[in-house]
């Protein structure tokens, strides 16, 4: 090829001549654009690099478990707890984060860890075990202290997270082993001390094989490789490797070795969990080792050094042996450059990976607990601090019952549509779970794919609530006393109502049966809507729904005697929030999932503190959680026996709409209360009842957790009045057929009825004995007999 030449008749010094003044103004030209790029990138770098603040995500935390003598714990349990926050076995359990067993308990050391009140220094302790229970809390020393309570470190449960979801754990220089360093220098970057942001040679060679096209090649030091991480995108062209020299040049000009070193040892991407990417040494560690840096083996450190190559390619979880390959190759490097003896290369090289294995979780293993939890931190905090200011919030999620709530769903879904030979995954759920002292949510599943951050039915989904209204209804009647108690005969004939503007109303029992007169507390125990909806209509609709806010129920139904039975729609958090309210004892206690916040360095921000307020009277509340203990003992819930123990006392209701689309259950205990959601997202029929879905759900889940019964104290204004169970007289007290029944005081009845059983001295029977007569039963000889316990005879006993 003929290379250009100049016009004949002009030669090169002429042609200078002729152009100089155009050549020097391009060249002026250029020169000026050039250091006025140069003058850009020098400012972008020192705005970014001096202040040096990496968006650290907000961690977020489940609750710490409080260990005391004398709580209900199994050593089952607490291994658990202790695994959940990553401990491991160990047989001298001296090192934090470890444990073994003991004839009677376990022996374990804590981990130092900044709680929202102070930090708290890890600790070498003793636990016995007896009876279910705590026994003994001790302080391992030279002499053995015992302690009232110790706190465990709580679960970290997920973060939120800045842009592209980056995780990174800071540390300081003084903080990396030198090991690790030596490995970095070695592997990546032989001349970082002395050179001057680039390597000559290096960029020659990757230049030399970028242009014959044999491969675009990096050439790059660590210096280079900072300054792609930190300001420039994964591109690799010519034009973005000569702004990348330049930089690293600039870089190089202003910062000292270590600062830069310290930067990239905070930045640099090392894997990724689901959605959420790992950036940096120090969270790295934890990531694959579960250990802080200052811990990990010389082996260990040389496998985190060889990913930086390739985070994907060298993964020690999905291709361990290349890894394996990459690692000791980096070893080889330290020793051949004298970074360490052979003999620590020979016994590092021998060692496994020592990887531990988990399954990914992306940025929370309960992402719809963490969705709540989001929600109401928008309230108080800028979405950009959250995501960037590496907030610490403590929350309320215990693991356990999490883990239990999730698993029982996930079951008697599976089971459900098996035995209905419905197709796998038809079925749909939710479960909210609180504490009724202090309405901390403990447990919130959006759906039966708990790991997936998705819909969030818990929050999300309105659906009507059928019969879970009920109780409105009900606690509305017994706040009047002097018109209706448990016994009050309620009238479940035909009803037809007729509202102007629309057709006439007329409410079905699920049996399609009607019966007559029935007592207050049998039409709620077994959920019959016409004498429910008679009984609402004779209190006032208005009535009966403008109490809702006042149990926390912000959105106001519509004014149709359809809405006494639950023609509204409300989501499981919103069912929680009312059932709460209940169980609480007509406190209103707003549901919580956040307990305090507090800034990266440990500072106090916020605290949530409980908010009580009394929004119904103690005495009809009490009559109401007598009656939903009988909706699980004789009515529409007695099935739940099959799961939870009679003497756990549930107090609960069934809910069940239309068509059989939505199954509910909402119930408590003497310390949860929990709701269950099963339907289907298309909202065609489920073909289930309350007690037929949600129910076992729930029964499922608290039959693992062991929940504390029911046996809430009796107001001052309530008082047991033994009655006729049929009649509703008041019996003597020595009528051993008589109910006792609850009763606001001024409301029992005043007739009195005698016994109605036989009279073993007369031999009459069905005759009314005089009052204070002592009546006997009849006693046939050889036969123990026992008169049928009614269902709040079985409450009360």
């Amino acid at each position: 090829m003929k290379l250009p030449v100049l016009p004949w008749n002009i030669s090169l010094p002429a042609f200078l001549r002729s152009h100089g003044k155009a050549l020097r103004v391009t060249a002026l030209l250029l020169l000026l654009a050039l250091s006025g790029y140069i003058f850009y990138l020098d400012v972008t770098i020192r705005e970014a690099f001096e202040g040096r603040k990496f968006a650290l995500p907000a961690r977020v935390y489940g609750r710490a478990l409080e260990v005391y003598p004398g709580l209900r714990l199994t050593p089952a349990q607490f291994v658990d707890e202790l695994r959940t926050v990553g401990y491991r076995e160990n047989p001298e359990p001296n090192e934090a984060g470890t444990y073994k067993h003991t004839m009677n308990g376990l022996e374990f050391s804590t981990r130092e860890f900044v709680f929202g009140d102070g930090p708290q220094a890890a600790q070498r302790l003793r636990i016995e075990f007896a009876e279910g229970a705590v026994a003994l809390l001790q302080e391992r020393g030279t002499t053995d202290t015992d302690l009232p309570l110790v706190r465990i470190e709580p679960p970290l449960i997920g973060g939120i997270y800045p842009g592209h979801n980056e995780d990174r754990a800071l540390l300081k220089l003084d903080q990396v082993p030198k090991p690790l360093i030596d490995a970095l220098v070695s592997i990546e970057d032989r001349k970082f001390y002395s050179h001057w942001g680039i390597d000559p040679r290096g960029i020659a060679r990757a230049l030399y094989k970028t242009v014959t096209g044999q491969r675009i090649e990096g050439g790059s030091t660590i210096t280079q490789q900072l300054v792609k991480n930190f300001f420039l995108t994964s591109e690799r062209t010519l034009t973005r490797k000569g702004t990348e020299v330049l930089m690293a040049m600039l870089l190089e000009l202003h910062y000292g070795k270590d600062e830069i070193l310290e930067t990239y040892l905070n930045e640099i991407f090392l894997g990724q969990d689901a959605t959420r990417a790992i950036h940096g040494f120090g969270l790295a560690s934890h990531f694959y080792f579960d250990r802080p840096l200052d811990r990990l083996e010389l082996q260990e450190i040389a496998t985190l050094v060889g990913m930086v190559k390739g985070p994907a390619v060298y993964d020690p979880r999905k291709s361990p042996d290349l890894t394996l390959q990459r690692r000791n190759i980096v070893l080889q490097e330290m020793v051949r450059l004298s970074a360490i003896t052979q003999a620590q290369f020979v016994e590092a090289r021998q060692k496994p990976l020592g990887v531990i294995h988990r399954a990914p979780t992306g940025t929370s293993p309960y992402p719809a607990f963490l969705q709540y939890v989001h929600r109401q931190l928008q309230r108080d905090y800028r979405e950009e601090d959250l995501r960037s200011e590496g907030l610490r919030i403590f929350t309320t999620l215990d693991p356990r019952v999490q883990r239990q709530a999730e698993e029982a769903l996930t079951l008697r879904l599976a089971e459900i549509e098996k035995a209905r030979r419905m197709p796998a995954k038809t079925l749909e759920g939710a479960v909210v779970v609180s504490s009724t002292q202090n309405g901390e949510i403990q447990a919130l599943v959006g759906g039966r794919e708990a790991r997936y951050a998705g819909y969030n039915r818990a929050i999300d989904a309105q659906r009507p609530i059928g019969s879970l209204a009920k109780p409105i209804v009900f606690l509305t009647a017994l706040e009047a006393p002097d018109r209706y108690t448990l016994i009050t005969p309620l009238d479940d004939s035909a009803l037809v109502l007729r509202q102007a503007g629309t057709s006439d109303w007329k409410p079905q029992n699920y049996d399609h049966q009607f019966h007559g007169q029935v007592p207050l507390h049998t039409a709620l125990a077994h959920s019959y809507n016409v004498s429910t909806a008679r009984l609402g209509i004779d209190l006032g609709v208005d009535n009966i729904l403008d109490k809702l806010p006042l149990y926390g129920i912000e959105r106001r139904p519509p004014s149709y005697a359809s809405s006494l039975l639950g023609a509204f729609e409300l989501s499981p958090i919103e069912v929680a929030q009312l059932y709460q309210t209940f169980a609480d004892n007509g406190f209103r206690t707003p549901l919580r999932a956040i307990r305090e916040i507090v800034t990266a360095d440990g500072q106090p921000l916020q605290r949530y503190p409980l908010n009580v307020e009394p929004v119904a009277p103690a005495a009809p509340v009490y009559l109401l959680t007598s009656a939903l203990q009988g909706v699980v003992s004789a009515g529409t819930a007695k099935s739940l026996g099959n799961w939870v123990p009679a003497e756990v006392k549930v107090a609960g209701k069934t809910g069940t709409t239309d068509d059989l689309r939505d199954s509910w259950f909402a119930g408590y205990t003497g310390d949860r209360v929990a709701v269950v959601w099963v339907g289907r997202d298309d909202n065609k029929p489920s073909g289930l009842t309350g007690a037929s879905g949600a129910m076992t759900v729930w029964g499922e889940m608290m039959k693992n957790i062991q929940p504390e019964p029911l046996e809430p104290a009796m107001p001052e204004d309530v008082e047991l009045v033994n009655v006729d169970p049929v009649t509703g007289l008041r019996y003597i007290e020595e009528c051993r057929t008589g109910v006792p029944m609850p009763f606001i005081k001024g409301s029992a009845p005043t007739e009195v009825s005698g016994c109605a059983f036989a009279s073993a001295e007369t031999g009459h029977a069905g005759d009314d004995p005089a009052v204070g007569a002592e009546v006997k039963p009849e006693v046939k000889p050889g036969i123990k007999q026992e008169p049928e316990k009614s269902w709040l005879q079985r409450i009360f006993d």
